[in-house]
Parts: structure tokens; sequence; C-alpha cells
């Protein structure tokens, strides 16, 4: 059996889930797309190749070796997109809560049916039908539990708005010993630039005591206020609206000192590097392209 246990984002991983690129499915549809910067490639004609992707992923997975991390990847499904398993499930402390998300994509959980299984039943939580979340969306951050929702009336408008106010309380139910802290999200459907599809898109903590942050990407500036003043704005490193878009808040922790990141993210790295960080820098450009990156493709399952 797998003993669940995730109380942060940064203490020292034993194991994970990484998401899959092989058999990708190809290029999608426009109306098949999720979000506005995949799209936007579609457009483009610059749309990941599946081999450049499964190489970045592999890259990943490397790292978690030389770490000694335990690492369980999904089944394949044919033709499918299966790198974000974040998306899909997150724990927090001992508890595995299915996302309820996007219908077309309930494929995906079933493919981490080996996890599943190895995971006590008592501690698998599904959440009533009603409550929309998705693991990008929610921090465990010791004794607070972080979430990014969007709770404006026109909610049902935005494909991009993933989790709602009715997960927000039902997360403060199930932890009624932590403090929910919800933040609302700028959400557009068109314009990548001005979309945080998900909480770790504009933000995250790192370490002990830090965090990477975008002040644009809440809606409200009091939520931004608040992180700042909640980690100290000498232990904040605020990335612009380009660094957003090509997801330098998503980088992932493997400890408190370690940390997996994007080579091309130059500015991050190096301060990162001088606060004492070690870097453990991958090729995962191509990815990104899908308005995701290191956390959206990892489901952390225990950390010490």
């Amino acid at each position: 059996m797998l003993k669940l246990n995730i109380q942060n984002e940064t203490s020292r991983l034993r194991a994970v889930i990484l998401g899959t690129a092989q058999s990708n499915g190809g290029v999608p549809k426009v109306d098949d797309c999720y979000d506005p910067k995949s799209i936007e490639h579609v457009l483009a004609g610059t749309y990941p190749k599946e081999i450049d992707m499964v190489q970045e992923m592999e890259a990943v997975a490397e790292v978690f070796k030389k770490y000694n991390v335990q690492v369980f990847r999904p089944n394949i499904i044919e033709n499918y997109n299966q790198i974000f398993s974040r998306d899909i499930a997150f724990v927090i402390e001992d508890k595995f809560i299915e996302a309820n998300i996007l219908p077309d994509r309930e494929r995906e959980y079933k493919a981490i049916d080996k996890v599943i299984s190895q995971i006590n039943n008592a501690n698998i939580i599904v959440l009533p039908k009603e409550c929309h979340v998705e693991g990008g969306d929610v921090m465990p951050w010791n004794d607070y539990i972080f979430v990014g929702t969007y709770s404006a009336d026109d909610y049902p408008n935005y494909i991009t708005a993933r989790t709602n106010i009715a997960a927000v309380k039902e997360l403060q139910k199930l932890f009624p010993n932590k403090t929910v802290k919800s933040f609302e999200l700028r959400k557009s459907n068109t314009n990548a630039k001005e979309n945080a599809l998900h909480l770790d898109c504009c933000f995250q903590p790192i370490g002990k005591d830090k965090a990477i942050l975008h002040k644009n990407g809440f809606l409200l500036e009091s939520d931004y206020q608040w992180l700042l003043e909640f980690f100290g704005k000498e232990n904040v490193f605020e990335i612009t609206k380009e660094e957003m878009y090509n997801m330098n808040s998503n980088v992932f922790s493997i400890s408190e000192k370690v940390i997996i990141s994007e080579k091309n993210f130059t500015r991050l790295n190096t301060w990162l590097t001088e606060k004492g960080f070690i870097v453990e820098k991958v090729p995962y450009a191509e990815i990104a392209k899908q308005e995701g990156l290191l956390r959206c493709s990892t489901l952390p399952l225990i950390r010490d």
C-alpha cells in the first residue's frame, strides 16, 4: 500500500506520478483545445511534436532517478494527451482527491488505476458533482491550502475556469484544521497572456519561505498583496507577463533545496541559484506550448 503524505509543495519528494507524452494524438483541432495557448500554436503551425515532448519528459524522469524518487507513469491511452497528471487528482495529507475535470478527460484518471489500487479506499475522495477542481489550482502549504478559483457569474463561459467556489468550500469541510485561502484568477479563452489557467500559472511557493509570483494573474490586487506580505517582498521573485506566458512559475520542487526548472528561464534560474537552490535544468519549452509545465505534469504522492 502507498502511504500518502503531502503537507506542502517542497518537502523531500519520495513518490510521484509523471505524465506521459507517448501516443499523444498529434495536432488537435482548434475546437478540441482546452486553452488559448494551444490554439495559438495550432494556428501558427508550431504545435509541439510528440517525439520532442517525449524527450522532454524523459529528461525529468532522469532527474527523479538521480534523486531516488519512485516514479509512476500512466497506462498509455492511444492517441490521447496524458501529459498533465496534475489536472486529474491531487493529494493533501493522506487523502487522494479525484479532480472533477472536463468530462472528456475521465479516461486519464482511469489510466492511473495501478496507483489508485495501492491507496487505502477510505483515503480516496470523490467530491460532489457540483464541485469543479483541478490540481493546478490547489496548493497545500503547511497550515494553509491555497486555491485558485473564479467566482464570477460568467464562470460557465470560460473553458479556462477550472475550479469553482463550491470546491473551495468542500475542501474547507474536508480539512477543517487548515485555512483554505482562495484567490480569484484572471481568465481569458482567447489571450494566453491574460489568462492564468491555474493558480500555479502565476504563483508557486518554493523552499521554506519563498515564492514566485505574477501580479496580473490575479483579478484582485488584494489577493496579490496578501501573498506578497505572507512571503515578504524580499522572498518573492516577481515574473513579467512574458515570463508568466512562458510558465516561469510552473517549476517543480524535489525538496526545499532542489528545484527542477526549464533551462531557458535564465532570470529565474539565476535568482534561484543566488538564493542557494540547486537548479536541475531541463528542456521543457515544447510542453510549455500547451499552457502547462513541470508542476502541471507531476502529481506528488509522498513527501517526507
